[in-house]
């Protein structure tokens, strides 16, 4: 069995860089009004961020949507 994902565009890339690269982009402010959840806009740092997408499906499944969006753009 092959552990390469044809088709994947996130095959490869961890949540951590894309949050990293996200908050360089956009910046904190911006990010949380983008995808708004309390990480993002109460006290954020990537550490506490990292530890809630990590464990709610949903936020990371919009995280990696705004982020196929930027690499397209």
């Amino acid at each position: 069995m092959s552990d390469k994902q044809p088709g994947n565009p996130l095959h490869g890339v961890t949540l951590e860089r894309m949050l990293t690269e996200l908050v360089a982009d956009y910046g904190w402010a911006e990010l949380g009004r983008l995808i708004d959840i309390r990480c993002f806009n109460n006290d954020p740092s990537i550490k506490s961020s990292l530890k809630f997408l990590r464990k709610t499906e949903w936020a990371r499944k919009q995280v990696e949507e705004l982020y196929l969006i930027k690499k397209a753009g």
